[in-house]
């Protein structure tokens, strides 16, 4: 797979035809997204991007690869193997932030791929600090302070204690303060401003050269006061909502196909897939399609998913098994045959609308897509 995301060139734009199911990575789409995202920014505000998790599931290094040619210098990651292979896919001018810290790696490690780690704990900067006096050098680090999320970052009493000794931080050049929102895509929740005034308070009382960085992708459309020095969108770069309730301001960026198997006519009284949970209604035509939980789509999908042959809405009938699910195709015309494509995502329904199926996020569709698929990068800039 590594050899694979190392060389997203050698899949061009071709469908080979033979394959049972097809992802296409629509490069130019996630550019379009980056740009309008960075045109909403205030004036001087750095965009980042948030490529953790092999970038949602999309590929890690064409999408960090495709977004360093227009112009992104940071990015970031969650663990230090993924900004290992991110760094590998850039220039040293990235600069490559790891949210989890160096818990999977040595210190030596982070200074050998030139990787910022994110500090969430007194103890992290203590451990950071001993290691820059070794090095006889300050130690590019990001310090994450909790606003109110409860997940990293410092806590209140650490904060305190840090503010009352900020020498601690001697050793280290702190390049980003950051910390998260908690309810960003619920732009009238009371939390967004307890937590941007606890900010505010807090980097104020700090008084640190870093940049500050606040905002994920929803957080990017809570208005300007939000931006600070830096934004951290990730899921809007790949097309998912930013704020659920409104119209989504970016483009979807994959498409998804499976083949079809087999077409079978099927009887009243009769009953599809395991546990026996469909029964056939009235007499009907079913299609199996090359896809199921062990490609991402999820087993939740049962009964309530749909896909799309020949524009037509296919509902998906009875249980989805590991390898395939079964649609009813009886409406469609002409009548579909094996080794036809059935749309799973892409121009009749979106990640969010079998997210919506699925009765779960757009951003767990996304990262659960499998291995499974032939991966297509379309639109490569130069």
């Amino acid at each position: 797979m590594l050899n694979f995301l190392n060389n997203p060139e050698k899949n061009l734009v071709k469908d080979r035809g033979g394959d049972l199911s097809l992802l296409e990575v629509h490069l130019d789409r996630v550019r379009l997204n980056y740009l309008s995202l960075q045109k909403t920014l205030a004036e001087g505000t750095k965009c980042a991007a948030v490529v953790k998790s092999d970038s949602y599931g999309l590929g890690a290094v064409a999408i960090a690869s495709e977004l360093y040619k227009i112009g992104c210098r940071h990015f970031y990651v969650a663990t230090f193997e993924e900004g290992m292979i991110v760094r590998k896919a850039l220039a040293g001018e990235a600069e490559i932030y790891v949210l989890h810290g160096f818990y999977d790696a040595a210190q030596e490690e982070f200074a050998e791929y030139n990787l910022i780690p994110v500090l969430n704990s007194l103890s992290d900067i203590e451990s950071w600090s001993s290691y820059a006096k070794t090095t006889s050098r300050k130690q590019s680090v990001v310090l994450h302070i909790d606003t109110g999320m409860n997940r990293l970052g410092l806590p209140t009493t650490e904060f305190d204690r840090l503010v009352n000794d900020v020498g601690m931080l001697s050793s280290l050049d702190v390049r980003v303060i950051m910390s998260h929102l908690a309810c960003a895509d619920e732009p009238d929740h009371p939390k967004n401003i307890e937590q941007l005034e606890l900010f505010r308070r807090r980097t104020g009382q700090l008084r640190l050269p870093g940049l500050l960085s606040f905002a994920n992708s929803a957080g990017t459309f809570l208005g300007t006061e939000y931006h600070f020095d830096q934004v951290r969108p990730g899921a809007a770069i790949y097309g998912l909502n930013p704020q659920p309730a409104l119209q989504n301001p970016v483009r979807g960026t994959i498409t998804l196909k499976a083949c079809i198997l087999q077409v079978r006519d099927a009887n009243k009284g009769e009953t599809v897939g395991y546990g026996a949970s469909y029964s056939v209604s009235a007499p009907m035509k079913l299609a199996t399609i090359s896809v199921g939980y062990a490609d991402g789509y999820l087993r939740s999908l049962s009964g309530v998913g749909a896909v799309y042959i020949g524009g037509q809405r296919c509902p998906v009938v009875g249980r989805v098994s590991m390898d395939a699910i079964v649609a009813d195709v009886t409406a469609v015309m002409p009548v579909p045959h094996s080794g036809e494509w059935a749309e799973i995502i892409g121009q009749h329904q979106t990640v969010e609308d079998v997210a919506s199926q699925a009765g779960t996020l757009g951003y767990e569709v996304l990262t659960s897509l499998g291995r499974r698929y032939t991966r297509i990068y379309s639109g490569h800039g130069t």
